[in-house]
C-alpha cells in the first residue's frame, strides 16, 4: 500500500479568487509522512467488494464509529466548515458549468 499526497497549485478557484495570496518564498514545498500505518482492505478485483465491507473484527473501518458521526461530532464539523473553510468545490458552480460531480448530491455525514 502506498499513500500519496499533493500540494494545490494556486489556481485561482483555490485562492478565493486571488484573495488568498502564496508565498512562494518557501518553496520548494515538501511532505513527508512518518509512523505511517496503512490499515485497509487489499483490492483484488470485484471479490474485494463484498471482502472488505463485511463486518468483522478485523475491518474495523466497518465499525459504526467509523462509518457515522455523532450528533456532537457533526455540530463541530459544522462549527469548521463555517469558520475555516475557504473554498467547497460542491458549491463551485462556475467551474463545473453548473454540472456539480456525483460526490456532492450525496449524504453528508
Amino acid at each position: 500500500m502506498r499513500a500519496y499526497t499533493s500540494l494545490w497549485n494556486a489556481d485561482d478557484w483555490a485562492t478565493r479568487g486571488g484573495l488568498v495570496k502564496i508565498d512562494w518564498k518557501s518553496a520548494p514545498f515538501i511532505a513527508r509522512l512518518s509512523k505511517f500505518r496503512a490499515r485497509a482492505c487489499k483490492w483484488d478485483g470485484p471479490v474485494s467488494a463484498s471482502l472488505c465491507a463485511a463486518k468483522t473484527l478485523a475491518n474495523w473501518w466497518t465499525s459504526p464509529v467509523y462509518s457515522r458521526l455523532s450528533d456532537a461530532k457533526k455540530g463541530q464539523l459544522k462549527w469548521v466548515r463555517d469558520n475555516h473553510m475557504i473554498y467547497d468545490y460542491c458549491k463551485d458552480t462556475k467551474r463545473f458549468n453548473g454540472q456539480l460531480p456525483p460526490e456532492c448530491f450525496k449524504q453528508q455525514f
